[in-house]
């Protein structure tokens, strides 16, 4: 065998998983065709709120007055927006380089596919710079390939990287846009119409679906679509788009809804209609590698019906999320190793990074429902939370659904500023399978805008004690 572990694509999921291999004594090796960090780092989750802080910012100067402050004419110079982003990203790319030279990690720069070998697949590699094909085998293959933004061209959704953006194309324009239509209403399309409203643009959400953030509890998302209006974004929902044309003086976006039909203008557009794995042109076909629904097929210890073989993060489904690929990518690595790993069925936060923040876990209310259980709804708002009016958040609020029969913590729903900072005390409360009485007899410190978490699960029970 060349290596132990040979791990297929450098995302969170994908380094993660080769640094935990390596603390347990795998020769490992990683195989990146372009940026090591992947999407996540170089062209997602890190970058994107690079520019969304400094829409946040620039938002903010607009508000000096209520804090007592002014500045005079506050502009902004969107070439350094995104070179800042763009900084940040690589910054953190040079950041993956260094912890693959630390655990002693082979870094393989090309495109791999796999052929049928024993005890796992065999991984030929293309290089990057050119030079003949190498073929490596290792006990073990993890798949960390991730996914692409999702296209519908039969319709005209399908970025042209000039008048039609992803979510890529969206973080290194020229300039920023008069107008912009958004379709789609989930984190990343909410995202990046914060932001570039925040910068003065025009900004409309189309979305399908009878409501915005669809996966988020529907109190969430009508008091977040009321808070985003209050900033100037408007929304069309329940709004199927037909067609988008593209011409040299923007893009035109026919939408039905209901008996109604409409067509929508603006300078640029922005598709966001989810995202689709990258399953093709890696072999899985012929190797036999069972596909459910668009993604890589796994069961609990991250494994495909391959022997040898194994898959992670979002080429292996939903929730699409850096920290979940993470999580998995530690688990299939200690699996691997003969160790037990974390378990799968941990609670996965989510998180918008829009202004206000959105973040929650679990279960939402209608869904704690659906299964049959009573439940106890606790709810708090930021305007009764010391910390937050003394900062001038006073938007949103914490929501808390717990099982009426057990105290067991079902969910937790935020809308408020740095929500994403704090749903993770929900997410180790789930964990740790704590009850009403444990959270209820948690200390919080005073003062902090976490006080709301407390006092929404004592809301739950009656005894709230500051609203």
């Amino acid at each position: 065998m060349d290596y132990d572990l040979i791990v297929i694509g450098s995302g969170p999921g994908g380094y993660t998983a080769a640094i935990r291999a390596a603390q347990l004594g795998l020769k490992t090796a990683i195989v990146e065709r372009e940026l090591l960090g992947g999407i996540c780092l170089n062209w997602g989750c890190i970058p994107t709120k690079a520019l969304l802080k400094s829409g946040e910012v620039y938002a903010q100067l607009s508000h000096l007055a209520d804090y007592g402050l002014s500045a005079e004419k506050p502009a902004f110079d969107f070439t350094k927006v995104v070179a800042r982003s763009r900084a940040v990203a690589k910054q953190l790319n040079g950041g993956v380089a260094y912890l693959m030279k630390k655990n002693k990690i082979t870094v393989i720069e090309g495109v791999a596919r796999l052929e049928a070998g024993r005890p796992a697949p065999k991984v030929i590699v293309r290089p990057a710079k050119g030079g003949p094909e190498q073929t490596l085998q290792a006990k073990a293959v993890i798949l960390a390939v991730g996914a692409r933004a999702k296209e519908i061209p039969q319709i005209g959704l399908k970025g042209d990287g000039e008048t039609v953006w992803t979510y890529r194309d969206a973080m290194t324009p020229k300039a920023c846009p008069k107008s912009l239509l958004v379709v789609g209403s989930g984190a990343i399309g909410i995202e990046f119409g914060c932001f570039f409203n925040a910068l003065g643009a025009k900004v409309t959400v189309i979305e399908a679906l009878d409501r915005i953030l669809p996966v988020e509890d529907a109190e969430v998302s009508a008091a977040a679509q009321k808070a985003f209006e209050k900033r100037g974004l408007t929304f069309r929902t329940g709004a199927k788009v037909t067609r988008l044309e593209a011409g040299g003086a923007g893009v035109r976006i026919k939408v039905e809804a209901g008996s109604k039909t409409e067509t929508l203008e603006a300078e640029k557009a922005i598709v966001a209609v989810g995202i689709t794995a990258n399953i093709e042109d890696i072999g899985l076909e012929a190797l036999g590698v069972a596909i459910d629904r668009g993604h890589v097929a796994t069961d609990a210890s991250c494994a495909t019906n391959v022997p040898g073989l194994y898959a992670i993060g979002d080429v292996a489904g939903p929730p699409w999320l850096a920290h979940k690929a993470s999580h998995e990518g530690v688990h299939a690595a200690e699996v691997i190793a003969g160790r037990a790993g974390p378990h799968l069925a941990a609670p996965i936060p989510g998180c918008t990074y829009s202004q206000p923040q959105v973040a929650s876990v679990g279960m939402t209310e209608a869904q704690a429902k659906e299964t049959g259980r009573k439940v106890r709804v606790g709810r708090f708002k930021f305007s009764a939370n010391g910390k937050a009016i003394a900062a001038g958040e006073t938007e949103g609020f914490v929501k808390t659904v717990f099982d009426a029969d057990t105290g067991q913590l079902l969910g937790a729903h935020l809308l408020g500023g740095e929500v994403t900072e704090m749903i993770q005390g929900f997410a180790m409360a789930m964990t740790g399978e704590l009850t009403e009485a444990e959270i209820m007899g948690t200390v919080f410190p005073h003062p902090t805008m976490s006080e709301a978490m407390h006092e929404a699960s004592l809301d739950a029970y009656g005894v709230v004690l500051n609203a």
